[in-house]
């Protein structure tokens, strides 16, 4: 289930490295090419909107199975794509139907043991996590021995692989809500509007991968750019670095086990903050700015998954019979961020450069302490009274 999940969201990641050589073979301008990225999470976002919560409704071996053969055919018009509306009408279709991950990801839940929830979850989040850093690096080496397409259609192989494997290796699971389609997406609302840990985890998803976005759309630019002169290939070896901040979503699993969640999150929002000055330092080039830009891709996606799996546990143990539904508006949520800050990473790059990245992940990591700070307080508030 991890390894499913990994290579399903990695098509969405592909292109981060590869934007200046896409752009160059397609003739697109900086910005048009950076919306590579952003369509892919708006895909993405719809798909967890309107797709996962069919969790709740059909039986989830099946949704998986069909979701991940579709990926594999929308990965197959991305890699033949001759012009932009193709080529980003692929990316769109990837991203709608690589959200099998987001029904594998519950699906683990459900079938763990409660007390073994957020380790499960951690683990299988680990591959999906992994799946979003190491595409970089596949997609960097890949390049340099093909094309830009190469690694398209190499995953789109992989999801065949993959779709027959899920089929024949998973139980089936149904957990049937009782509703029909559009009952179950108008109820999405209002565990929204009822949960208000759902709504506290979701602002948080969509500020971390909001500041994820930023740094990762930005990097290619500033890579491949007069400061560093990188090729694809080493660009994309980035990734290795930032999957070594991966390795935290397992132990953030296990310490919310232990009942230590909201420290977690705690931690992981500071983290990101501190992650931004150092990445600031990284811009000008050089050994030591090197160094700093390595740590501060380290610490960022070690505090981002820190925070994620954190809120994942929370929000799988509000409901456990709308797991998928709970799952669909904590993670579109999430995807709305990223795909905001990727947006708004091309506006700031072409304005301010390296600088302004940083001081726009800075400012999301900013807001991020402050609405932990505030659920904090709000907890501590009956403890306060009722003292």
């Amino acid at each position: 289930m991890s390894v499913a999940t990994g290579l399903s969201v990695a098509g969405n990641y592909f292109a981060q490295p590869l934007l200046n050589v896409i752009g160059h073979d397609l003739g697109l301008s900086t910005s048009t090419a950076a919306l590579v990225v952003t369509v892919a999470q708006v895909g993405y976002a719809l798909g967890l909107l309107l797709l996962v919560p069919l969790g709740d409704l059909l039986e989830r071996r099946r949704l998986a199975v069909t979701l991940t053969a579709a990926t594999a055919v929308f990965l197959t018009v991305t890699a033949s794509a001759p012009n932009a509306a193709l080529l980003l009408t692929g990316t769109a279709l990837t991203g709608l139907t690589s959200v099998a991950a987001m029904v594998v990801v519950p699906y683990a839940a459900t079938l763990a043991a409660p007390a073994e929830r957020g380790r499960t979850v951690g683990t299988v989040m680990t591959g999906l996590l992994l799946g979003i850093l190491l595409a970089r690096t596949a997609a960097g080496l890949l390049a340099e021995v093909g094309s830009w397409r190469t690694v398209y259609w190499v995953n789109a192989v992989l999801m065949l692989i993959m779709a027959l494997l899920l089929r024949l290796k998973l139980p089936t699971l149904r957990t049937p809500a009782g509703l029909r389609y559009p009952a179950l997406l108008r109820s999405m609302l209002g565990l929204f509007a009822q949960e208000p840990v759902l709504r506290r985890r979701a602002a948080l998803g969509a500020l971390i991968f909001a500041g994820f976005s930023v740094l990762w759309t930005a990097l290619a630019f500033l890579m491949s750019g007069p400061s560093y002169g990188w090729q694809e290939s080493a660009i994309g070896l980035l990734g290795l670095v930032g999957a070594a901040g991966s390795l935290s979503a397992s132990a953030a699993g296990r310490l919310a086990d232990r009942g230590l969640v909201h420290h977690v999150t705690g931690a992981g929002a500071f983290l990101l903050l501190g992650s931004w000055g150092l990445l600031a330092a990284g811009g000008a080039g050089g050994g030591w700015s090197l160094a700093a830009l390595l740590a501060g891709v380290i610490v960022l996606d070690l505090s981002v998954q820190a925070v994620h799996i954190s809120n994942q546990n929370m929000v799988f143990g509000v409901r456990p019979e709308a797991r998928n539904r709970l799952n669909s508006v904590y993670m579109t949520s999430y995807f709305a961020g990223g795909a905001a800050g990727s947006a708004l990473t091309s506006v700031v790059w072409g304005t301010a450069g390296w600088g302004g990245v940083c001081v726009l992940g800075a400012a999301l990591a900013a807001v991020t302490v402050l609405v932990w700070a505030a659920d904090l307080l709000r907890r501590r508030a009956p403890r306060l009274s009722g003292g």
